[in-house]
């Protein structure tokens, strides 16, 4: 099992495959961690790692990572545990792609440090559509569940972690005016439910200035296509050698 420290965190991660680096952000909401990915349409971890060197990562308090909760915790705490695991690896540049909650974490890493990313694959991105209720109650059963283990964290840290989350708009973590000015190249594979609003991947798309929207990819010859569609993003943007 691999892992790394930083402060109070312990991160697991996992390296597939060989070649230009990807970092793999999982789906599953709080819950955000390798193995949600077998249950998507289909697996970037087995699919990327013919091509690249995929590095796929619990985040903090998901799967096997580990770390405190307090009230200041929030989507920066993840972008710095997110860009500690590639200073951690050695990792200057790479591609970076995110289903489901790692959407918002590709976005906060591409105003947080947008040198170090060169291309993104957004699947179905989640975002605020009169929908803050159903994360709410998504924060709060992971929160009951952590609970008995963080004796550290009282219930006003609860809240003001749950309110910086998940209390914006748009993803919750990115403003409208970032996305217009973000250059970095997206794929963005469109989303369809309450967690995924149809309307939050086709913002994204349309402000983005190079951004390319995916609209069917989950069953049958179009995810056989969206699949092949994605590697031949992520390949003709990998910088040569």
């Amino acid at each position: 099992m691999a892992t790394f420290e930083h402060g109070d965190a312990t991160i697991h991660y996992e390296e597939h495959g060989s070649g230009y680096p990807v970092l793999l952000i999982a789906p599953g909401g709080m819950r955000s961690s390798i193995g949600v990915w077998a249950n998507a349409p289909w697996n970037p971890v087995e699919q990327l790692s013919t091509e690249f060197r995929v590095i796929a990562m619990d985040q903090r308090n998901a799967g096997l990572s580990t770390a405190p909760v307090s009230g200041s915790d929030g989507w920066h705490t993840y972008t710095a545990d997110q860009l500690r695991l590639l200073d951690h690896l050695g990792i200057d540049r790479c591609h970076v792609a995110g289903m489901c909650i790692g959407g918002s974490y590709i976005l906060g890493l591409l105003e947080a440090a947008p040198e170090r990313f060169t291309a993104a694959v957004l699947f179905q991105p989640i975002g605020f559509d009169d929908n803050r209720a159903a994360f709410l109650e998504m924060f709060d059963a992971w929160a009951d569940e952590l609970r008995p283990g963080h004796p550290e964290a009282t219930e006003d840290d609860w809240a003001s972690f749950r309110r910086t989350m998940y209390g914006g708009d748009f993803t919750f973590n990115s403003s409208r005016e970032f996305v217009r000015g973000c250059q970095t190249p997206m794929l963005v594979l469109k989303g369809a439910d309450v967690y995924h609003p149809t309307s939050t991947s086709l913002e994204i798309a349309e402000l983005a200035p190079n951004a390319t929207l995916i609209d069917d990819w989950k069953e049958g010859p179009a995810r056989d296509a969206a699949r092949a569609a994605v590697a031949e993003f992520l390949m003709k943007h990998t910088p040569a050698e």
